[in-house]
């Protein structure tokens, strides 16, 4: 590569950059009004067994200081799947890995989304942020109708107005979501038909379908100075085939919030856990958590069976595109857990109860 094309495309790099701290800066959700909990303090969220989120000091240290290794991913990597979805699954349950967090989850003639994200970025701007590194594993037009969409947190990416608005017009699905984000979505489109919930609240969503709102270790934002504005959390859904305990971002901590969800609800079928998005450790390690931590929470939560989420799509952190998954299979090995026990599925593949 050439002198000049390596300044023009560091040079552009750097505008990019500018330009996705300048949408943080200006970017923010509105604030939330309710009774003091004690989880919320009457302004802010947080979680008594938890951690603050990292200062700006501490994101730009990471972002900018020196010694930083950020892994280069590839610009695009073609789906080896693509699924088409049946209309409806009446009997066991039917997921599909969509990619990052998304999943869709066909039970009980239900369909169900979870995180949903079709945007090319995950971002304030369409032409600055995360940028998506493969294609989604369903595409939106092959969707089923769509009845419930579960979104558990306010991050650009789990919270996606333009998909959200999508899906709003295309099928007006029941959106549940911790307290606060509601307002987040009706501002973007006031058709989204949000509805939001506290933590330990059990939500009918019909057929015997029921879907409760767990506390999870993480944090919430749009931008800069609007941190912990809004709820977040994880869901256990209850289906006939069996408990499932969804998980879209979460530290591992002492492993506590996992363990509360098996003594609270007993028998987990399947557990979706988060194994992406974790370098450098310092930085990371209080909100999400890396493979091993991965495998310590699925022996905590007990669940029967896991599948991996949050990996190989946005680059939002420092490890290469492939760490998350071959993290697994050496966590596993270390482990001696059975290679079928946790499974990473790439975007499109199905996995089936």
């Amino acid at each position: 590569m050439s002198i000049s094309r390596r300044k023009l495309l560091a040079s552009l790099g750097a505008v990019t950059a500018t330009a996705g701290i300048s949408a943080f800066w200006i970017s923010r959700m509105p604030n939330y009004t309710g009774p003091v909990s004690d989880h919320f303090d009457g302004k802010v969220f947080f979680d008594p067994d938890g951690v603050p989120p990292k200062s700006l000091g501490e994101v730009l240290r990471w972002q900018f200081g020196g010694g930083r290794k950020r892994e280069v991913w590839p610009d695009w990597v073609e789906n080896e799947f693509a699924d088409t979805p049946p209309g409806k699954v009446e009997s066991g349950v039917r997921l599909t890995y969509v990619g990052h967090a998304s999943w869709l989850i066909q039970t009980a003639g239900i369909n169900i989304l979870f995180d949903p994200v079709w945007s090319d970025r995950v971002s304030p701007f369409s032409f600055a942020g995360p940028q998506r590194h493969n294609a989604p594993g369903i595409a939106f037009d092959k969707l089923p109708k769509i009845d419930v969409v579960l979104v558990s947190h306010g991050h650009y990416d789990h919270l996606d107005i333009p998909t959200l608005s999508k899906l709003q017009a295309s099928f007006a699905p029941r959106v549940i979501t911790p307290l606060g984000n509601d307002v987040t979505m009706k501002s973007g489109d006031s058709a989204i038909k949000a509805e939001a919930y506290d933590w330990i609240d059990r939500v009918e969503l019909g057929n015997g379908l029921a879907v409760t709102l767990v506390p999870t270790r993480h944090w919430s934002a749009r931008g800069l100075f609007d941190r912990n504005r809004c709820l977040w959390a994880s869901f256990v859904l209850e289906t006939p085939a069996g408990k499932l305990y969804i998980v879209g971002d979460s530290g591992y901590g002492d492993g506590g919030h996992f363990r509360r969800v098996r003594e609270a609800h007993g028998d987990i079928r399947l557990a979706i856990l988060p194994i992406g998005a974790y370098e450098p450790r310092w930085f990371m390690k209080d909100q999400h958590m890396n493979p091993e931590d991965a495998v310590k929470a699925l022996k905590d939560c007990g669940a029967q069976q896991a599948l991996a989420s949050h990996h190989s799509t946005f680059q939002l952190t420092d490890e290469a595109i492939d760490g998350p998954v071959k993290g697994l299979t050496a966590a596993c090995d270390a482990a001696e857990l059975p290679k079928d026990k946790f499974v990473a599925l790439k975007p499109g593949q199905v996995f089936e109860i």
